[in-house]
């Protein structure tokens, strides 16, 4: 996927509620069955936080279900920010998707700085 544009909604991230994470460019191949998806925080170098999702069946709840078509040209998954999640702490978040098929990258997308915090 050659992103031009990644958003996560809400930010600042709620810990124990969703996030969802939105990439908009174009899919080089398409997304089958067996992708997955991984997400990495990292704080001072340390992994801090690490959670994995099948991406299919993310896509499919965002009413896109694999295969996904080249054609598609933004990509919603939305996850729960695990209660585990360190609050108020500044990590590197690494989301990255390998397809299923292959086992080839997807895509994969830093953010440095990322934050959750505790919401009412």
């Amino acid at each position: 996927l050659s992103i031009d544009n990644f958003t996560l909604a809400p930010y600042p991230l709620c810990i124990n509620k969703n996030v969802c994470a939105t990439g908009t460019g174009q899919l080089l191949v398409p997304v089958v069955e067996g992708a997955t998806l991984s997400i990495t925080g990292k704080y001072l170098g340390r992994v801090v936080y690490s959670d994995s999702h099948d991406l299919c069946v993310l896509l499919s709840a965002q009413g896109h279900p694999c295969p996904i078509p080249t054609t598609l040209t933004s990509i919603t998954a939305c996850v729960l920010v695990k209660p585990s999640a360190p609050a108020n702490v500044p990590v590197v978040l690494i989301v990255q998707a390998i397809n299923g098929n292959t086992n080839n990258l997807l895509f994969c997308q830093t953010a440095s700085g990322v934050k959750a915090q505790h919401c009412i």
